[in-house]
This record gives structure tokens, C-alpha cells and sequence, in this order.
């Protein structure tokens, strides 16, 4: 960027019967705004850089999510965050009424706990088969993220 900064600088220079002073004075803007662009474009990612390095440290620990009920029972899940990273999700509740949907939440648990740790988000698929365990788990996830700050 500063290159061609330089090049347009020294164009401005030259002048040319008739049109000179104007073309001159364009190239000089655009130099201008071409070194602007360049110094707010490195600013930028200084900044960018600081604020994960922050948010990197502050968001550390083990964070529970809210309680979350559905028509099979409730859900629950924690979160572990370490440096800015989601590291485990543990589910401390998983829909329970009757058998059938305690082996639905079973076989979907491994399931949302690899695709979150994977999305590194709550933003996940539902896990087909259990679309109401999905759907508690990913917002009890969502309110422990809150907590985090995450």
C-alpha cells in the first residue's frame, strides 16, 4: 500500500499542460487516503489482537446453564471454557420421561457435546431423533455462554 502511496505522490508531482494542478491534487488525495486506509487497517488488527488476547483470559472456568424444560423433562448442561476456548460440555440433566427418552438424550449427548466442541458455539444442528433434548441443550448451553461472557 505505502508503494503505490509513493508512486501516486510522485504522479502528483508531475504536471500536465491544462489538467496538471487538478490531476496533481487527485493523486494527492488519493495518497492520502491510501496511507490513511493502510495505518487504520494496521491499527485495526492491533486492536483486534489486544481484545481477543483479553477476552482469551477473561473467559476461564466452568459456567452452569439454566435449567430448561421441555415436554420430556428438563435440561441442563455446564460448560468448561479455558483461555477463550469451550473445552467440555457436561450435560447435568437430560430429558428423562420414560425409557424411550432416556435413550434418546443418551445417544444425542456425545453427539451435541462433539459438534459444540467442534462449532465452538451453541449454534449446532439438532441431532435427528431428538429435536427436544437438542433444542435444551443448546439453550442451557447458550445461557452458560452468557455467564462466560463467551
Amino acid at each position: 500500500m505505502r508503494v503505490r502511496a509513493v508512486a501516486l505522490a510522485t504522479l502528483a508531482s508531475v504536471s500536465i499542460v491544462g489538467i496538471g494542478w487538478q490531476l496533481g491534487s487527485q493523486a494527492i488525495d488519493a495518497s492520502q487516503s491510501l496511507t490513511a486506509a493502510a495505518d487504520t487497517g494496521a491499527s485495526a488488527a492491533a486492536t483486534a489482537a489486544t481484545e481477543t488476547a483479553a477476552t482469551a483470559s477473561a473467559h476461564s472456568g466452568t459456567f452452569t446453564g439454566s435449567v430448561v424444560q421441555t415436554q420430556y423433562g428438563n435440561v441442563q448442561v455446564s460448560v468448561t471454557v479455558a483461555n477463550g476456548a469451550i473445552t467440555e460440555v457436561t450435560p447435568l440433566q437430560l430429558t428423562n420421561r420414560g425409557g424411550r427418552s432416556v435413550g434418546i438424550s443418551n445417544q444425542a449427548a456425545p453427539i451435541l457435546r462433539s459438534e459444540v466442541l467442534a462449532a465452538q458455539s451453541a449454534k449446532v444442528k439438532n441431532v435427528s431423533g431428538a429435536t427436544y433434548t437438542s433444542e435444551g441443550y443448546r439453550r442451557s448451553l447458550q445461557s452458560a455462554l452468557d455467564t462466560a461472557g463467551f
